[in-house]
């Protein structure tokens, strides 16, 4: 949950960010990646990855935060094989780079929603972390709001931590 300061200062309630974050990703995956991905379910924050790729921008200005996208192995790999238009077999730097640049669609997306009102934002450049194992903290897990999209079997996810 997102702290009320915070939605406060966007105006928004935490469902409509939600909304408008599951809108958004949902018309990247769509526009970008030919993929109509199932409506987005809200979910608890998980810190802890197996063969994952996460990739992260930060957000400063009017807010401060970070999105994030976490995305099992093989699906990373299918993304970023579609985006490319060729086949990738390993999780080497275009794959990164291709993730990076989704979470980045997202962000910049997303952010869209409350610059109009004034509120100025910044982007950070991408950062792609993934492995066998690794945790990750940013912000505390009962601010953080989590959505859930499914894939084909798998599913990842999408983070957002704001603070004002």
């Amino acid at each position: 949950m997102v702290k009320k300061n915070v939605l406060t200062q966007l105006g928004v309630s935490e469902e409509q960010l939600l909304e408008y974050l599951d809108k958004d990703v949902r018309e990247i995956f769509s526009m970008m990646l030919g993929i109509e991905l199932v409506p987005a379910k809200p979910s608890m924050t998980v810190r802890k990855f197996r063969n994952c790729v996460t990739a992260m921008v930060g957000f400063t200005g009017s807010y401060s935060g970070m999105a994030s996208i976490n995305i099992p192995e093989n699906m990373a790999l299918e993304f970023a094989s579609i985006m490319l238009g060729m086949e990738l077999t390993e999780c080497d730097a275009d794959v990164k780079d291709s993730l990076g640049e989704i979470a980045n669609m997202i962000s910049g997306s997303f952010k869209h929603h409350f610059v109009s009102d004034g509120h100025e934002v910044r982007l950070s450049t991408p950062s792609v972390i993934s492995g066998e194992e690794y945790f990750m903290n940013f912000g505390s897990v009962s601010d953080t709001a989590t959505i859930m999209f499914e894939h084909n079997e798998g599913h990842f996810m999408v983070n957002i931590y704001l603070e004002a």
